[in-house]
């Protein structure tokens, strides 16, 4: 899905995040989607998940389907 993510969004990052930058903010989308950046480019590439995508997302990331960095 295209969206035009250039517009002034309301960014958070998680109160997890540690202090060495390794972090992602999140951002709420219209039609409950999720906008993703990496917090050391907040110019750079933008995510945008479904908010059923996002919550799968989530759901795996907590049962630790993907593996470790």
């Amino acid at each position: 899905m295209t969206r035009n993510l250039n517009t002034a969004l309301m960014w958070r990052k998680s109160t997890y995040s540690g202090k060495d930058g390794n972090c992602v903010e999140v951002a709420p989308l219209e039609d409950s989607a999720v906008a993703v950046r990496d917090s050391k480019a907040p110019r750079g590439p933008v995510l945008s998940f479904s908010e059923q995508a996002w919550t799968a997302l989530l759901s795996d990331i907590d049962r630790g389907r993907l593996g470790s960095a």
